[in-house]
Protein backbone atom coordinates (compact mmCIF):
# COMPACT_ATOMS: atom_id res chain seq x y z
CA UNK A 1 0.00 0.00 0.00
CA UNK A 2 1.37 3.50 -0.99
CA UNK A 3 2.89 5.64 1.85
CA UNK A 4 0.05 8.50 2.60
CA UNK A 5 3.11 11.19 2.04
CA UNK A 6 4.33 9.58 -1.31
CA UNK A 7 0.29 9.11 -2.63
CA UNK A 8 -0.14 12.72 -1.43
CA UNK A 9 3.19 14.16 -3.24
CA UNK A 10 1.87 12.29 -6.45
CA UNK A 11 -1.66 13.74 -6.64
CA UNK A 12 -0.24 17.25 -6.32
CA UNK A 13 2.58 16.65 -8.83
CA UNK A 14 -0.64 15.53 -11.31
CA UNK A 15 -2.37 18.57 -9.98
CA UNK A 16 0.58 20.70 -11.35
CA UNK A 17 1.08 19.18 -14.70
CA UNK A 18 -2.55 19.56 -15.12
CA UNK A 19 -2.70 23.17 -14.26
CA UNK A 20 0.29 23.69 -16.69
CA UNK A 21 -1.04 21.91 -19.26
CA UNK A 22 -4.74 24.25 -18.70
CA UNK A 23 -2.48 27.52 -18.54
CA UNK A 24 1.11 27.40 -18.45
CA UNK A 25 1.05 28.52 -15.26
CA UNK A 26 1.19 26.90 -11.09
CA UNK A 27 -1.51 25.39 -9.86
CA UNK A 28 -2.65 27.24 -6.93
CA UNK A 29 -2.82 25.74 -3.63
CA UNK A 30 -6.16 26.71 -2.39
CA UNK A 31 -9.81 25.94 -2.75
CA UNK A 32 -10.23 21.99 -3.12
CA UNK A 33 -13.54 21.19 -5.11
CA UNK A 34 -14.53 17.67 -5.89
CA UNK A 35 -16.64 17.31 -9.47
CA UNK A 36 -19.15 15.90 -7.81
CA UNK A 37 -20.04 19.12 -5.72
CA UNK A 38 -19.01 21.60 -7.82
CA UNK A 39 -21.62 20.21 -10.56
CA UNK A 40 -24.17 20.71 -8.21
CA UNK A 41 -23.16 24.49 -7.66
CA UNK A 42 -22.33 26.01 -10.83
CA UNK A 43 -24.92 26.94 -12.30
CA UNK A 44 -26.33 28.90 -9.38
CA UNK A 45 -22.92 30.30 -8.86
CA UNK A 46 -22.57 31.30 -12.97
CA UNK A 47 -26.73 32.90 -12.71
CA UNK A 48 -25.68 35.31 -10.60
CA UNK A 49 -23.56 38.82 -11.23
CA UNK A 50 -22.34 38.84 -7.59
CA UNK A 51 -20.96 35.11 -7.71
CA UNK A 52 -20.27 34.91 -11.57
CA UNK A 53 -16.17 35.01 -10.96
CA UNK A 54 -16.40 31.64 -7.99
CA UNK A 55 -18.21 30.20 -11.09
CA UNK A 56 -15.34 30.70 -13.43
CA UNK A 57 -13.11 29.59 -10.93
CA UNK A 58 -15.18 26.58 -9.93
CA UNK A 59 -15.12 25.80 -13.60
CA UNK A 60 -11.73 26.15 -13.76
CA UNK A 61 -11.46 23.75 -10.81
CA UNK A 62 -13.00 21.54 -12.93
CA UNK A 63 -11.15 20.95 -16.03
CA UNK A 64 -8.00 20.75 -13.86
CA UNK A 65 -9.81 17.54 -11.62
CA UNK A 66 -10.43 16.71 -15.30
CA UNK A 67 -7.05 16.89 -17.12
CA UNK A 68 -5.89 15.18 -13.49
CA UNK A 69 -8.15 12.04 -15.09
CA UNK A 70 -6.44 11.70 -18.19
CA UNK A 71 -3.02 13.04 -16.90
CA UNK A 72 -3.40 9.28 -14.50
CA UNK A 73 -5.10 7.33 -17.21
CA UNK A 74 -1.97 7.97 -19.60
CA UNK A 75 0.29 7.32 -16.21
CA UNK A 76 -1.99 3.43 -15.89
CA UNK A 77 -1.23 2.87 -19.79
CA UNK A 78 2.23 3.25 -19.63
CA UNK A 79 2.41 1.41 -16.41
CA UNK A 80 0.51 -1.80 -18.32
CA UNK A 81 2.13 -1.07 -21.05
CA UNK A 82 5.53 -1.83 -19.39
CA UNK A 83 4.18 -4.71 -17.08
CA UNK A 84 2.91 -6.25 -20.58
CA UNK A 85 6.35 -6.73 -21.59
CA UNK A 86 8.09 -7.29 -18.41
CA UNK A 87 5.67 -10.02 -18.31
CA UNK A 88 6.78 -11.12 -22.14
CA UNK A 89 10.38 -11.28 -21.49
CA UNK A 90 9.89 -13.05 -17.90
CA UNK A 91 7.24 -15.51 -19.73
CA UNK A 92 10.18 -15.81 -22.44
CA UNK A 93 13.18 -16.65 -20.45
CA UNK A 94 10.82 -19.29 -18.74
CA UNK A 95 9.96 -21.20 -21.20
CA UNK A 96 13.47 -20.91 -22.85
CA UNK A 97 15.32 -21.65 -19.87
CA UNK A 98 17.87 -24.46 -19.70
CA UNK A 99 16.05 -25.57 -16.44
CA UNK A 100 13.00 -27.99 -16.60
CA UNK A 101 10.58 -25.58 -14.18
CA UNK A 102 7.13 -27.38 -12.97
CA UNK A 103 4.10 -26.07 -10.81
CA UNK A 104 2.76 -29.11 -9.15
CA UNK A 105 0.01 -29.18 -6.48
CA UNK A 106 0.26 -31.45 -3.18
CA UNK A 107 -0.64 -34.50 -5.21
CA UNK A 108 2.15 -34.07 -7.61
CA UNK A 109 -0.15 -33.60 -10.42
CA UNK A 110 1.22 -30.84 -13.44
CA UNK A 111 -0.06 -27.22 -13.39
CA UNK A 112 2.85 -25.48 -15.28
CA UNK A 113 5.29 -26.53 -17.47
CA UNK A 114 7.86 -25.07 -19.70
CA UNK A 115 9.67 -26.12 -22.66
CA UNK A 116 12.53 -27.82 -21.39
CA UNK A 117 10.19 -29.71 -18.59
CA UNK A 118 8.44 -31.11 -21.39
CA UNK A 119 11.42 -32.09 -23.12
CA UNK A 120 12.79 -33.77 -20.17
CA UNK A 121 9.36 -35.89 -19.74
CA UNK A 122 9.67 -36.07 -24.05
CA UNK A 123 5.57 -35.24 -23.98
CA UNK A 124 4.18 -32.21 -25.61
CA UNK A 125 3.68 -29.32 -22.80
CA UNK A 126 0.10 -28.90 -24.08
CA UNK A 127 -0.64 -32.66 -22.74
CA UNK A 128 1.09 -32.35 -19.46
CA UNK A 129 -1.02 -30.34 -17.30
CA UNK A 130 -3.17 -32.08 -15.18
CA UNK A 131 -1.16 -35.61 -15.30
CA UNK A 132 0.71 -36.63 -12.24
CA UNK A 133 4.29 -35.99 -12.47
CA UNK A 134 4.66 -39.72 -10.21
CA UNK A 135 4.18 -40.86 -13.91
CA UNK A 136 7.71 -39.75 -14.78
CA UNK A 137 9.40 -40.92 -11.70
CA UNK A 138 11.85 -44.25 -11.45
CA UNK A 139 10.47 -46.14 -8.22
CA UNK A 140 10.57 -44.53 -4.87
CA UNK A 141 11.05 -41.00 -7.31
CA UNK A 142 7.29 -40.26 -5.72
CA UNK A 143 8.28 -40.59 -2.29
CA UNK A 144 11.79 -38.64 -2.22
CA UNK A 145 9.73 -35.72 -3.99
CA UNK A 146 6.85 -35.77 -1.34
CA UNK A 147 9.56 -35.80 1.52
CA UNK A 148 11.09 -33.03 -0.78
CA UNK A 149 8.00 -30.81 -0.57
CA UNK A 150 7.82 -31.54 3.23
CA UNK A 151 11.12 -30.29 3.65
CA UNK A 152 9.31 -27.01 2.32
CA UNK A 153 6.32 -26.80 3.81
CA UNK A 154 8.78 -27.35 7.14
CA UNK A 155 11.00 -24.05 6.26
CA UNK A 156 10.95 -21.16 7.39
CA UNK A 157 8.37 -18.39 5.37
CA UNK A 158 7.82 -18.23 1.99
CA UNK A 159 11.44 -18.34 1.34
CA UNK A 160 11.93 -21.97 2.22
CA UNK A 161 13.91 -24.26 -0.35
CA UNK A 162 15.08 -28.10 -0.72
CA UNK A 163 16.59 -29.77 -2.74
CA UNK A 164 17.65 -33.35 -3.59
CA UNK A 165 18.83 -36.21 -6.44
CA UNK A 166 15.99 -37.36 -8.40
CA UNK A 167 15.52 -39.70 -11.15
CA UNK A 168 13.07 -38.92 -14.20
CA UNK A 169 11.95 -41.83 -16.71
CA UNK A 170 11.09 -39.60 -19.70
CA UNK A 171 7.86 -41.12 -21.95
CA UNK A 172 10.40 -42.81 -24.35
CA UNK A 173 12.10 -44.91 -21.24
CA UNK A 174 15.23 -42.68 -21.20
CA UNK A 175 16.14 -42.02 -17.91
CA UNK A 176 17.16 -38.36 -16.77
CA UNK A 177 19.08 -38.26 -13.43
CA UNK A 178 18.19 -34.54 -11.94
CA UNK A 179 18.79 -31.96 -8.82
CA UNK A 180 15.34 -31.22 -7.72
CA UNK A 181 14.80 -27.72 -6.18
CA UNK A 182 11.64 -27.31 -4.67
CA UNK A 183 10.19 -23.71 -3.36
CA UNK A 184 6.47 -22.43 -2.25
CA UNK A 185 4.72 -21.29 -4.25
CA UNK A 186 4.21 -17.37 -3.83
CA UNK A 187 0.27 -17.94 -4.40
CA UNK A 188 -0.02 -20.62 -2.17
CA UNK A 189 -0.93 -24.29 -2.51
CA UNK A 190 1.51 -25.03 -5.14
CA UNK A 191 4.91 -26.10 -5.24
CA UNK A 192 7.62 -24.70 -8.01
CA UNK A 193 9.73 -27.35 -8.81
CA UNK A 194 13.31 -26.99 -10.99
CA UNK A 195 14.92 -29.80 -12.55
CA UNK A 196 18.31 -29.51 -13.97
CA UNK A 197 19.78 -32.36 -15.90
CA UNK A 198 22.37 -32.90 -18.65
CA UNK A 199 23.43 -34.99 -21.54
CA UNK A 200 25.91 -36.58 -19.01
CA UNK A 201 23.27 -37.73 -16.61
CA UNK A 202 21.07 -39.45 -18.72
CA UNK A 203 21.13 -43.25 -18.61
CA UNK A 204 19.42 -45.47 -21.37
CA UNK A 205 17.32 -48.12 -20.14
CA UNK A 206 18.32 -51.53 -21.25
CA UNK A 207 15.77 -53.49 -23.54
Amino acid sequence: MPHPTIESDRQQTLRTQAESRLTGHSAPTGRQATASAALGVLHQLASSPATAADALALLHELQVHQVEVELQNEELHRNRTELEADLLRLTQCHDHAPVGCFTIDRGLVLCEVNRTGARLLGVEREALPGHSLEAFLAPQGAETLRALLAQVDAGQGADARAASPLELVARDGQRHRVEASAAADPAGGRYLLALSSSRDHSLRTTP
